[in-house]
């Protein structure tokens, strides 16, 4: 078993170095267009890894999971709201799993 304090301060410590790497590697403004536009995507990136697989087991049933990810990703690819997107996802998966 880890020691509690272990654990602490390991989780402060990567908690901290991701904050400040970037600060001391990129000193001067970043002035390249894809190194920008790298640094803009990350975030929504790890966002999507660690939620989208949590899409498919959240409910009680794989069919109801996949006809809601199915409906966000249709209206979401057709310009709607976040909003929108949520609440037909939600009304999907709610619907579905009457059905099943």
């Amino acid at each position: 078993m880890v020691n509690p304090i272990t654990a602490v301060l390991l989780m402060a410590v990567m908690t901290f170095l991701p904050r400040v790497l970037p600060m001391a590697f990129f000193r001067r403004e970043i002035k390249s267009p894809s190194i920008k536009a790298f640094f803009n995507y990350v975030p929504f990136a790890v966002l999507g890894a660690m939620t989208f697989p949590d899409i498919f087991t959240s409910t009680g049933s794989l069919v109801s999971a996949s006809a809601g990810c199915a409906a966000a990703v249709f209206f979401a690819l057709r310009g709607k709201s976040l909003v929108f997107v949520t609440v037909s996802a939600i009304v999907v998966v709610y619907a579905v799993g009457l059905l099943i």
